[in-house]
């Protein structure tokens, strides 16, 4: 009988991986692009591009109609729900579509909202984009629900757990929280999150809006509540995606027109959806899921002794996955290459951010907002918010900008974070986004022009 040995994820073939980027050709000014923007959005590969424009041309109608077009797009609809179900570990009823995460929270936070009454409490973070923060806000204001804030380390920009379980007490409703931190890069406990909020009985809100590119997510491990995203950060349409729990789906009565179905989750869906982009959805989580079967395949390829490569499992398999061919673990073949693609992302990614932390470190007058020991990586992801003296955060995107270096300055709607630090008012972080179609070439070209600009 072969033997079963433990290996690290093969390396990502960059190469193949960006030929599959149109965008990634472009130059600005006789310099390659490099799309350190991710954060932002991320680019998207050809296949997503082709999904849209091959539903426009031959799929487009509206759903529930007796005729061809029609029942194609309802296909293709329950196709993209299962393809998401997947990549959340999650059931296809329990995936809802919505233009953007922003919506789908106003949205998800009126509905909720009808059971909160005067006194009840809810708990929101310092470090969290104000998409899981102003809907909250709204809503209390509403319904006289008091807002409790969790603090943050302003050292390391970390989430101050301690302080977050002490302002979870009886009265809790709801704790929303984010997965990791679109400023910082911060990745926060979520599963103690969840667990500190369900211990009180409350509700977990749980944004991965950032985190989705970087990491795998897995909604039956963390048991969280609801969980939101947005496609475009993961290399698809600008679409947002909620996932909730059939029990709460059913038990709150969202608001919506009369026709609308009452079954789930269609009744969370307002209007007529972006069927197009849609059709993009399932081409960007197959995008992903092609990454974990070539390096899959790449593995099994390479071994010759008779033994047989085996990723270290992920902590949950929870038989709650998509509507694909089920594995031996109880999950679905499909999920179990999303789960060989972001064992490869976070090796790559790993890479990047300790070559570009080296690099930066060596800047006079450079600081960098959040964790900077190597040993501490695992807990944040490739996204670098930075300061130099005497330099603006736009006066240096400007000028990366015009050297083909795309990143961005602000505050990017981490606005309490931004006033906590204050850093607000000066004009927030230079920020820098590292994705895994970004290479250490694009790394070491951006630190050399930044030595360029600043002078050292």
């Amino acid at each position: 009988m072969p033997t079963t040995e433990i290996t690290a994820a093969p390396a990502l073939d960059l190469t193949s991986i960006r030929s599959q980027f149109p965008s990634l050709t472009q130059t600005v000014n006789g310099h390659p692009a490099a799309f350190l923007d991710g954060p932002g959005g991320t680019q998207v590969p050809q296949r997503v591009i082709d999904a849209i424009s091959n539903y426009l041309r031959r799929d487009n109608a509206n759903t529930g109609g007796a005729y061809a077009t029609s029942r194609r797009t309802d296909t293709m609809i329950a196709e993209a729900r299962s393809a998401m179900a997947d990549f959340l570990h999650c059931a296809s009823d329990e995936v809802a579509f919505g233009p953007n995460m922003t919506t789908l929270t106003y949205a998800m936070s009126r509905a909720i909202g009808r059971d909160f009454r005067p006194g009840d409490e809810i708990v929101l973070t310092r470090l969290d984009h104000d998409a899981n923060v102003s809907p909250w806000l709204a809503m209390a204001e509403d319904h006289g629900v008091t807002v409790r804030w969790a603090e943050i380390h302003d050292e390391d920009c970390t989430l101050d757990i301690a302080d977050l379980a002490s302002k979870i007490n009886s009265n809790t409703k709801l704790v929303a929280a984010g997965y990791a931190s679109n400023a910082v890069g911060t990745v926060n406990p979520v599963k103690e999150i969840v667990r500190l909020a369900h211990a009180a009985g409350a509700l977990a809100y749980i944004d991965a809006v950032h985190y989705g590119p970087h990491g795998l997510i897995d909604v039956a491990a963390l048991d969280c509540d609801f969980l939101v995203c947005s496609t475009y950060k993961f290399f698809g349409p600008h679409m947002g995606v909620l996932f909730g729990k059939r029990e709460h789906l059913q038990r709150f009565h969202p608001y919506k027109v009369r026709p609308n179905t009452n079954a789930i989750p269609n009744c969370w869906e307002w209007g007529t959806l972006n069927h197009e982009c849609i059709a993009g959805i399932a081409a960007c989580v197959e995008y992903i899921a092609d990454l974990g079967r070539g390096l899959t395949n790449e593995t099994t390829n390479g071994l010759t002794d008779g033994t047989t490569s085996m990723r270290v499992p992920h902590p949950s398999r929870f038989s709650k996955g998509g509507n694909g061919e089920a594995g031996t673990s109880g999950i679905s073949e499909r999920r179990a290459a999303i789960e060989a693609a972001y064992a490869a992302i976070h090796e790559h990614e790993r890479t990047l951010l300790e070559r570009i932390t080296t690099g930066l470190k060596k800047f006079p007058g450079l600081k960098i907002y959040g964790i900077t020991d190597p040993a501490r990586f695992h807990e944040r992801c490739a996204t670098l918010a930075i300061r130099i003296e005497n330099h603006t955060p736009l006066e240096l995107a400007t000028q990366l900008g015009d050297r083909g270096f795309f990143t961005w300055d602000g505050n990017y709607y981490a606005l309490n974070l931004t006033e906590h630090l204050d850093v607000e008012k000066s004009g927030g972080f230079l920020r820098i986004g590292l994705v895994h179609y970004n290479t250490t070439e694009e790394v070491d070209r951006l630190l050399a022009a930044l030595r360029q600009i600043v002078g050292v």
